[in-house]
């Protein structure tokens, strides 16, 4: 913008190549119209203003009071009598001069119009001085008032050749002058001198406006120049000429070009024709280029430039402006702030090293203190394994003796035709395979992934019916009692999980009384909020609380953060694996519930399970079973898909007993191209842990060729197991190994009925 002011003035402007300024030449007149405006200023302060004028007529004029007087050349044989009257009634003022002596004395600023004949003016300029002397005289109007016996009457060129060359503002009216017409003529004549002082004020205006301008750019911190077509400085400042003494500008100046050094946005170097000027005389718009200029003494100076086309009235391109900063500063600072950076730069790199050094050492330590650590939970892990075995082989060697003891007096009995005793080598079998199953039901409740049987059950009932196995446990010193709330509610939970927890407890509870004591066993309603459940590690909710308290020797600070880890016991060899109370923390977590501890060293310990409060009132009793129709097929046809031989020739003649078509398969595979030839398919048993294609996969690939097949997964170790919500979809159902005969039919039976109104598939 400011390029673009500069500019302005320019016009009716040239170089003084002395000064290298742009000096003004105005024209002859500018003078005399100021000296004329002054004037007019202090008669206006010595004179009274005349009327303002307004005639309702078809000519209509609004004078000011400036320049009111008319003169009128008398003589030459014309009567201005009429006229003169018609002009005193407006309100004119008005002067009469007879020779030119007395016309050039009253031609002043005050006079607005010279009324003469053409005879008249004639005479009086060719015998008076010269126009140009006469300062306030030049450009008043004239109106000339032809003589009606004049042969030039009606000849306006005629006429005009009559006068002196220098009246321009020329007017004719010829006799019988009309009052419209004369009026009309002097109001036109005001208009033209009133806007002849507008013009002079206007002028003195503008060159007081480029004064201040000039005084503005001289003083300016900053470089100003305006430039030709031809790199040649039309107007400039004297900090622009600090940097460019010869008036040109680097890109035009060879001598001078290898003085400054362009670069481009990136900080590359860049020929002449891109610098800044040579750019805006191209049209471009230059912004920010900064340069590196080096003066006679050899400094190195910083100046940023800024480049502007100009253009004329026809789109031409007639010149530039370019402004130039001096940011030497700001590159010092920049310098500054570079070499604090890289100083900074290299202490964090260095403190980096440092830290990198000391973490590699700390990762080194941390690595070899995990090895040690877990070659020590290696060793540890191995001695609780050792004890776990231990343990377990002794409980399971006695369940497999009773089993394959009885299954061998059954074919010795069978083999000598004696049947009388085989129920009895059958129920021993069955007896020590159930708790075989109940074994491996506590283990994988120790590690939590067994399938639990959560139902409603009511808590105090199955206290008192444990309550006489509870007493036969404890010593006859060590006295039971119960607080059972009649409030409790009822448990969502697995009852005989729930019974072999509580059995845990006592047997704990009763190693912890040598001596004797009293073990009780309370029930209660417990509804905790956030806070209070965080506090005791649990959730929000609704709760029914089993307490089993003791009077015991309680449990050691240091060692109670630690009962609930796997094979961690104080008992001496031999009288515990350090899994009771593991186990029971498994299930109650697996149940959605939560377990606290509390205990005092000499009064006692109290471990309370929360287990989740039954939205349902109804109390499902698991004990009384109807009984199972083992002959309920009806000829549907099962898939059974298991990798265990055993278990699938069991599976295979079981469902043949119980009147069903069985095809078998070995693996997902095998399954998979036997069930294109099945026109019909009623139900589809699978292991979960197949080879390949595990049982999930594999019942996903079928329902997708028949989406309403039912299926049933049987698992003996799984984790979908424990969490069948997740694990089971549309028509699916699950079975845990190992079952019973009457199990799997009731099982089979329901999936089928499930499925009753789809029919065959």
């Amino acid at each position: 913008m400011l390029a673009k002011l500069l500019w302005r003035p320019t016009v009716g402007l040239v170089a003084n190549p002395a000064q290298h300024r742009l000096q003004p030449l105005w024209p002859a007149y500018l003078s005399i119209l100021q000296s004329r405006r002054l004037s007019a200023k202090r008669t206006r302060r010595e004179t009274s203003p005349a009327p303002n004028y307004r005639k309702s007529t078809d000519v209509t004029a609004d004078i000011s009071s400036e320049a009111r007087r008319l003169l009128i050349g008398t003589g030459c044989g014309v009567d201005f009598s009429r006229l003169v009257q018609l002009l005193d009634e407006e309100g004119y003022e008005l002067a009469f001069c007879s020779d030119s002596e007395s016309l050039f004395q009253q031609l002043d600023h005050r006079v607005g119009a010279v009324i003469a004949t053409d005879r008249f003016l004639a005479s009086a300029m060719a015998n008076g001085p010269a126009v140009a002397e006469q300062g306030d005289g030049a450009d008043i109007p004239f109106i000339v008032v032809t003589d009606t016996q004049s042969e030039s009457r009606t000849d306006f060129l005629a006429i005009k050749k009559r006068l002196p060359e220098w009246v321009a503002d020329l007017v004719i009216l010829e006799q019988p002058i009309r009052p419209a017409a004369l009026l009309s003529t002097v109001a036109m004549a005001w208009r033209s001198r009133l806007r002849q002082f507008e013009i002079a004020d206007r002028l003195v205006e503008l060159a007081e406006q480029q004064a201040t301008l000039e005084r503005l750019v001289e003083h300016l911190p900053v470089g100003i120049c305006l430039i030709d077509t031809n790199g040649t400085t039309v107007l400039s400042n004297p900090t622009y000429e600090r940097y460019v003494p010869n008036r040109r500008i680097p890109s035009t100046d060879g001598r001078h070009a290898q003085r400054w050094v362009g670069l481009d946005s990136q900080g590359q170097r860049i020929p002449p024709d891109q610098f800044a000027g040579a750019r805006a005389l191209r049209g471009e718009i230059v912004e920010g280029a900064d340069f590196r200029y080096y003066p006679d003494d050899g400094r190195e100076l910083w100046t940023r430039v800024n480049a502007v086309p100009l253009y004329d009235s026809q789109g031409e391109i007639r010149g530039a402006a370019l402004v130039v900063i001096d940011i030497n500063a700001e590159k010092q600072n920049e310098e500054m702030l570079r070499r604090f950076n890289d100083d900074l730069e290299f202490q964090v790199k260095a403190r980096t090293r440092a830290l990198e050094e000391a973490l590699e050492k700390l990762t080194l330590e941390s690595q070899e203190r995990a090895r040690t650590e877990e070659q020590l939970r290696q060793s540890m892990k191995m001695d609780a394994v050792g004890q776990l075995t231990g343990g377990i082989a002794h409980d399971f060697n006695n369940m497999l003796t009773g089993v394959i003891g009885a299954l061998d007096l059954m074919r010795l009995r069978i083999g000598r035709q004696q049947y009388g005793d085989l129920d009895r080598y059958m129920t021993a079998a069955h007896t020590s395979a159930s708790r075989a199953a109940a074994l491996t039901q506590r283990l994988l409740a120790f590690s939590r992934r067994q399938s639990l049987e959560a139902r409603t059950v009511s808590v105090n009932p199955l206290i008192l019916s444990l309550s006489d196995l509870l007493k036969r446990t404890l010593t006859e010193r060590i006295k039971l009692e119960l607080q059972l709330d009649d409030s409790a509610g009822l448990a969502l939970v697995d009852p005989n999980q729930l019974e072999n927890a509580l059995l845990n407890l006592s047997i704990n509870a009763r190693d912890a009384m040598p001596d004797g004591g009293i073990l009780a066993i309370a029930t209660s309603r417990a509804d905790f909020d956030e806070t209070e459940a965080a506090r005791l590690g649990g959730h929000r909710g609704r709760y029914v609380s089993i307490r089993v308290s003791d009077t015991g020797v309680g449990i050691p600070e240091p060692v109670l953060g630690k009962i609930f880890e796997p094979f961690f016991t104080t008992k001496p060899l031999g009288q515990g694996t350090g899994l009771g109370l593991s186990m029971v923390y498994g299930f109650v977590q697996q149940s959605s519930g939560f377990v606290s501890v509390t205990s005092e060293e000499g009064a006692g310990t109290s471990i309370t399970l929360y287990i989740p409060l039954a939205q349902s009132s109804a109390v499902e009793n698991g004990s009384i079973v109807a009984p199972v129709d083992l002959t309920s097929g009806r000829g549907q046809t099962i898939l059974v898909v298991e990798d265990d031989d055993s278990v699938r020739l069991l599976l295979a003649a079981a469902l043949e007993d119980f009147g069903y078509q069985v095809h078998l398969a070995e693996d997902g595979q095998q399954a998979l191209g036997l069930l294109d030839g099945l026109r019909t398919l009623d139900l589809l048993i699978t292991d979960v842990g197949l080879p390949g294609l595990n049982g999930r996969q594999l019942a996903e690939i079928i329902q997708q060729k028949r989406p309403d097949l039912p299926v049933l997964f049987i698992s003996g170790y799984a984790e979908n197991a424990a969490i069948r919500s997740e694990f089971l979809g549309t028509g699916m159902s699950m079975m845990t190994k190992p079952f019973t005969l009457e199990h799997l039919a009731e099982t089979v039976s329901a999936a089928l009925d499930a499925q009753a109104e789809t029919g065959a598939i």
